[in-house]
């Protein structure tokens, strides 16, 4: 169980892997995530669910190398196993037939969009995409994205590929020239709250996905805490997905720092 399957480089410092994992396969819905553990020693990281394959009993993730643990989990071959692999957790993506959506991923966000957009797209909604990276090295899954989508915008930070810009640009623009009835964001929370500014104007629905600091994943331990207009939710029982407009974005991005002082010295720790 947990055995990693198959393992590719998708780009710099971004890994993919499929995970033989045929209980959560079998049950997993868009939107949903896992929390992954590698070994005893590891922390536990919460990874929103990139696609799954209920024949193969196959849960795909991405994830980026970014410290200790995703460093180590790189070097995870095929026939490596997880020691934890837990989910699906979370409420799924409410898919139904809205009309007209705009799906924004930045970053390693574009992965968890893709089930949720191909979800919302054979509800024959009409899907715009726009997706957004520093470079187009770090640009992921286009074609993937673009199967389930009617227009597809592609933005890159430095004007290497696609348009240059943020996806906050293609928005805009799109909101000025069409009626959208929906916006779903994925991707790093300054992005995820600049889209949510750029739709309050006009009050267009706004779902955003939080991946905020985990535990034990079921509401108990109340590390994933957020602040969603005057209450506090927990994002792996009510969320990950909540309104954008409602989120309490300093308050998130506080919470998401907490531990950047311990993160850095366990890197450093491990570098020497």
């Amino acid at each position: 169980m947990y055995e990693i399957v198959h393992k590719s480089d998708l780009a710099h410092n971004i890994k993919l892997f499929k995970v033989y994992a045929p209980d959560i396969a079998k049950k997993a819905k868009p939107g949903q995530f896992v929390i992954v553990r590698n070994n005893e020693q590891g922390e536990r990281i919460p990874l929103t669910i990139a696609d799954y394959d209920r024949h193969k009993g196959t849960i795909t993730i991405i994830f980026q190398e970014v410290g200790k643990s995703t460093i180590d989990m790189g070097k995870f071959e095929p026939g490596d196993k997880f020691l934890d692999f837990v989910g699906p957790l979370g409420k799924p993506s409410e898919i139904g037939k809205y009309g007209k959506i705009v799906c924004v991923g930045g970053g390693i966000g574009v992965a968890p969009i893709h089930p949720i957009l191909r979800a919302l797209y054979e509800k024959e909604n009409y899907i715009i995409s726009i997706l957004g990276a520093r470079n187009s090295d770090l640009l992921i899954w286009e074609e993937k994205i673009k199967a389930f989508s009617h227009e597809t915008y592609l933005m890159t930070d430095d004007g290497s590929y696609g348009e240059k810009g943020l996806v906050t640009d293609a928005l805009a623009k799109i909101i000025s020239q069409q009626d959208i009835d929906m916006v779903l964001a994925i991707g790093p929370l300054a992005m995820m709250q600049a889209v949510s500014e750029v739709t309050r104007l006009k009050q267009i629905k706004t779902l955003v996905s939080l991946n905020p600091i985990m535990l034990d994943g079921t509401g108990m331990c109340g590390a994933c805490r957020v602040k969603i207009g005057n209450e506090n939710k927990f994002a792996c029982v009510d969320g990950p997905e909540f309104d954008g407009h409602l989120v309490e974005w300093e308050n998130a991005k506080q919470r998401a720092k907490m531990f950047k002082e311990q993160e850095g010295l366990a890197l450093n720790y491990k570098n020497n």
